[in-house]
């Protein structure tokens, strides 16, 4: 992701509300919702408890809620709990995951990411 075309909430950043962009890199807190017509990138030192639609995520930090998305890679950092539904999901050795995943059917991320991407966008960074 480049970080200039991005939205980045930074390690000292605490944001809370509905978060909607194309790329979104959190390093920081947040509580909300997300949704990401592309990558959202959950860096080592975030803690993010929402509702996301992303159409890929990738988590080396702290999540807790439910995650929608096309591809979702949990790093050896990732400490996540909740509910997960991704058409291709990766972890890797070192990865803490509590809850309930649905990975590879396809149907429903497709449906959910298509339904996230065709609804009307606003943009709320803060």
């Amino acid at each position: 992701m480049d970080a200039e075309k991005g939205t980045i909430i930074d390690a000292d950043a605490r944001f809370e509300g509905t978060l909607t962009g194309k790329d979104v890199r959190v390093l920081g807190r947040f509580k909300g919702d997300i949704d990401v017509k592309g990558r959202l990138v959950l860096g080592e030192s975030s803690h993010v408890e929402a509702k996301v639609l992303a159409e890929t995520a990738e988590i080396a930090g702290e999540f807790k809620g439910e995650l929608v998305a096309e591809k979702l890679l949990l790093l050896e950092q990732a400490r996540v709990s909740g509910t997960f539904d991704a058409k291709v999901l990766s972890v890797r050795e070192g990865a803490k995951l509590d809850g309930m995943v649905n990975a590879g059917d396809a149907k429903r991320a497709s449906a959910a990411t298509n339904a996230a991407q065709a609804a009307p966008s606003g943009a709320a960074a803060g």
